[in-house]
Parts: C-alpha cells; structure tokens; sequence
C-alpha cells in the first residue's frame, strides 16, 4: 500500500514539473516612465535604467524572462520571479518559487493577475528604477509604466467583422427610374371567393385588401429597388383622387408569388416578407422597403389594415403621383 501512494506521489510531481518546464522565454522593455531594456543587478532585483560603473557607465544588458503554464516566471539564470512582501517589489531569487498569475497579451503586454500597470521607484543607484505592483508607502519619485515582451505573445482574436453597409435606398419619388403596378387586385375577407378582377384604384378598409403586381424587367437585375408609397395633398392632384379617413395604420407585405384578375381572398399568394404597419397621411412619401430588383420576374404586395383606416384613391403616376410605386437605382 505504501508503495502505491508513493508511486502517485512520484506521478503528481512529475506532473507538476511537466506544467512547470512547459515554458515561452522573452526579454522585457518599459515605457510610460523611465523607459528601456529591463535589465537584472547579480543578486536579481530587476531594474529600468540602471547603469553599471566599469571604466564608465553603461546600461545593463536586458534580462530573459521564462514564464511556465501557470503564469510563474524564472530569469536566465533558473531563479524564481516572486514579488516580494510587504513592498511587491519584482525580483528574481535562487531557490524562490515563482509568483504565479504573470501572463504576455496579444500585443506582448506584460500583466499580474489582469493589471497591466506596474510602478517604477527611483533607487538612487546610477539611474536605476525598481519595479513594483503596488508603490511602496512613502517612496517618492515613482510612476507608472507598461512593460512590453518581445516573444511569448497570445493569438489576438479575430478583429468583429465590419457591419454590413445599410442597403442603398432609392428615391420616394419618380425622379429616375420606376416601375408602375400592372394589376391592381382587391379582395375582401367578407366575400372571400369573389373574384373582383383588376382594378384602377387601390382600397384598403377593415375586410378590404389590395394586391399590386409589379413586372420587373430584365434591365432592372442586378439594380436596386425601393418599394415606395407616395400619398401628396388631395389639392396638389391634376387626374386623381382619394378618399381618406381614419388612423392610417396600413399594413404592406411582399407576397410569395403575384396577383392575377382571378384571385380571391382565399386563394391569395401567402406572406412572404412583412413590412410591418406605416402610418400614412396625406402630404408625405414613405419608403417601405429596399431589395435587390429581381430583374425578369414578377412581383406581388399586399396593402391591408386592422383598424379603422379607410383608404380608396386612383393609381396614377400624372402629378402629383399618388399610390404604390417600385423606385430603381
């Protein structure tokens, strides 16, 4: 049995060294305050800036720093980086266990547990600084810097995809291009199996709705279309009129396939884009939607109401334009 339990004990050891050796090495660089190299004294305080007197002073070469699977970082020399109490003061000692939770970014910042931001004090040793989490009570002279690895980086994620541009929406108006309606249907849920054939006037009322027909050419694919309505002052008519009365909820929806003379309300092509409800008054134009134009096919929408809007006007594109039109650009 003891055997067993020394066994699994030689087996969690070796796993943790395993975790250990898993190793990434870097060199680190300060910036926000006494930039530089981060370079290493013989007994492994870690500093910014520090000179050495030879024959005259010269910066101490950059340190290499190894950081293991848990976050734990040993110099070039196998001491471990801890962060010494009370003062958190960054250094590497012989025989230390690493301070865990250290990690390298995507773009080689150097955190401790998520902070990116570590205090660098004067030393008053040949422009030396020493580098803290935390900056010791009473120590004047100390500020903020980033420090930066050169290796060991993360997989940065994917940068979110750019929106996609918002459609490009055709004039509510016949200014261009534009496609009249070609049938005129209306069909009433009262008489649900009369055919009312096609018709030179829209009307929407409670059991009342119309179906439009659009005959899309060939010259319009690849181009785009706004389904507009245009609804101008009764005054500013030449060749029409209306009669108009209630909220002016009206409901318009894209059907699954067109009109004909013979269709009734309970053989109506079925919903296959809602547009949802508009609210209309007279002197105004409203775009209702905007699709690719589906150049060489025919194309049906229905305009109903649920409420008590009452609407009846003759189609007529003479002005002012009044009704259901396809804009193209």
């Amino acid at each position: 049995m003891k055997s067993i339990f020394v066994s699994a004990a030689l087996v969690a050891a070796a796993d943790a060294l395993i975790a250990r050796d898993s190793t990434c090495c870097f060199h680190l660089t300060a910036s926000g305050g006494p930039g530089g190299i981060v370079g290493q004294l013989s007994d492994g305080q870690n500093r910014i800036g520090q000179g050495m007197l030879i024959l005259y002073i010269v910066c101490l070469p950059g340190a290499q720093y190894c950081i293991d699977s848990k976050g734990g970082l040993t110099d070039q020399s196998g001491r471990g980086c801890i962060l010494t109490p009370p003062t958190t003061q960054f250094q590497c000692d012989q025989g230390a266990s690493p301070t865990d939770g250290f990690s390298v970014s995507c773009d080689g910042t150097l955190s401790f547990k998520g902070n990116t931001e570590f205090k660098s004090c004067p030393t008053g040793d040949n422009g030396g600084y020493n580098i803290y989490t935390t900056a010791p009570a009473g120590q004047g002279g100390c500020v903020s810097v980033k420090l930066s690895a050169d290796s060991c980086k993360s997989g940065c994620p994917a940068p979110a995809p750019a929106p996609a541009p918002a459609p490009k929406t055709c004039p509510a108006a016949l200014t261009g291009t534009y496609e009249y309606p070609h049938l005129i249907v209306p069909v009433d849920s009262k008489q649900p199996d009369k055919a009312f054939g096609t018709q030179y006037n829209g009307t929407v009322s409670g059991s009342v709705s119309s179906l439009f027909n659009f005959d899309i050419p060939t010259s319009d694919n690849g181009k785009t279309c706004s389904l507009v309505f245009l609804f101008p002052q009764k005054q500013n008519l030449e060749t029409s009129s209306f009669a108009f009365s209630g909220t002016g909820g009206i409901d318009f929806a894209m059907l699954k396939g067109p009109a004909s003379s013979s269709t009734t309300y309970n053989n109506r092509p079925g919903v296959g884009t809602g547009y949802g409800v508009t609210k209309v008054a007279p002197g105004n134009s409203y775009t209702i939607a905007t699709f690719p134009c589906p150049g060489g096919s025919a194309i049906g929408f229905d305009l109903s109401t649920s409420d008590d809007t009452m609407l009846s006007y003759f189609q007529d594109y003479n002005p002012s334009p009044i009704g259901l039109y396809i804009t193209v650009c």
